[in-house]
């Protein structure tokens, strides 16, 4: 089954939007280029900005994580938002509307992250 990923960050602050920006297209670029990537997507949701992607396996989505553009945003993230990120395996992506309300209910914040099945 695919590994889907879920995060979603809030902005400490407004003036961080355009370095939040910066990292956040790099790292979709990098992500729709990962080996493992099957789709990847983003969306803001009540002023979350959320990702989705879904993955081949945890692995490859681990290896995407620790390396290139998206690594320079994780080390950027906590001085500039706030977030939770949830991962877990399943048969289809979530909807947008399932994304907020998983996030929400079942996201884990950012640096304690847990993975699993739902």
């Amino acid at each position: 089954m695919p590994y889907i990923s879920i995060t979603g960050l809030q902005l400490r602050r407004k003036i961080y939007l355009v370095q939040f920006w910066w990292h956040a297209i790099r790292s979709m670029i990098q992500v729709r280029k990962a080996p493992g990537n099957i789709s990847a997507d983003a969306k803001t949701i009540n002023g979350v900005h959320h990702t989705v992607s879904v993955w081949s396996d945890e692995e490859a989505m681990r290896h995407y994580l620790v390396t290139g553009a998206h690594l320079s945003a994780m080390k950027s993230f906590h001085s500039i938002a706030t977030g939770k990120t949830l991962g877990y395996t399943a048969d289809h992506a979530p909807s947008w509307d399932e994304v907020h309300i998983l996030w929400k209910e079942k996201g884990v914040e950012l640096g304690a992250r847990k993975h699993g099945s739902l």
